[in-house]
């Protein structure tokens, strides 16, 4: 049965190894075809490099960044627009032209609440979600390319039952996780099996790991076994997009 080819599409780089390092290995293993969206920061920027660093250790090909600014970060991408200050229609235009380039079959997101509710987050989320439903109609965004409709979106969560651990971190530094009712949980993955490449792509994130309140250095202070138990599970929700594929498999086994 065929693996599906996942493009992700992430807020800022280390969303992607952070959340869905894990499926993006684990894909790429059996064969798929996998790449990363990054709406913030410059492509010639040293988080630029990071990125590239990981998404070579998950197999996820060359970075694509939309180069828009970090919220938090203005000089991220100098002379560009912030994210949450773009044109709503010029940033879904810009995702579904690296949809119907890509042509993947699952996209991967932040959920609603992205998580830590970094407005970077909630917006990708908004903009991914309107461009993965526009990228399979002809009449939209005809500049973009041919028309292509994934089957489904997976929004990355933390279903409330399994969120304690990583609750309670960034909790220590005055940071909220939010999380969702268990109901709402479609796959959960463990992503064990493929611990190191996601680790190791966490780390290659260096300017993060370095900054003390940041979540890649506060996983570096844990031990490999309790690390493990904190993102050792990627969750998702799926919403979608087209009636299910049977050759196509789920996120899970």
């Amino acid at each position: 049965m065929p693996v599906p080819n996942v493009l992700a599409v992430y807020a800022h780089p280390d969303d992607e190894s952070l959340v869905a390092g894990g499926v993006l290995a684990r894909h790429a293993a059996a064969g798929a075809r996998t790449a990363v969206v990054t709406a913030t920061w410059a492509p010639d920027s040293h988080r630029a490099a990071e990125l590239a660093e990981a998404l070579a250790v998950l197999g996820a090909g060359e970075p694509r960044m939309l180069g828009y600014a970090d919220l938090r970060v203005p000089g991220s991408a100098p002379g560009r627009a912030r994210f949450l200050d773009a044109p709503l229609e010029e940033a879904v235009e810009r995702v579904v032209a690296h949809l119907r380039d890509f042509r993947p079959d699952v996209v991967l997101t932040h959920d609603v609440h992205g998580s830590s509710g970094h407005p970077d987050h909630v917006r990708t989320h908004h903009v991914t979600l309107l461009a993965a439903h526009a990228a399979g109609h002809p009449t939209a965004y005809p500049q973009a390319g041919p028309p292509w409709q994934p089957t489904a979106l997976y929004l990355s969560a933390h279903p409330e039952s399994a969120g304690s651990g990583l609750a309670a971190l960034l909790a220590g530094v005055g940071k909220r996780l939010h999380t969702v009712p268990d109901a709402t949980v479609t796959a959960a993955v463990d992503v064990r099996p493929w611990m190191d490449r996601k680790w190791a792509a966490v780390r290659a994130h260096r300017s993060e790991t370095a900054r003390a309140r940041s979540l890649p250095a506060l996983l570096s202070g844990l031990s490999p076994a309790d690390r493990e138990d904190v993102i050792g599970t990627e969750y998702f929700v799926r919403r979608d997009l087209l009636p299910a594929v049977g050759a196509l498999r789920e996120l899970t086994p």
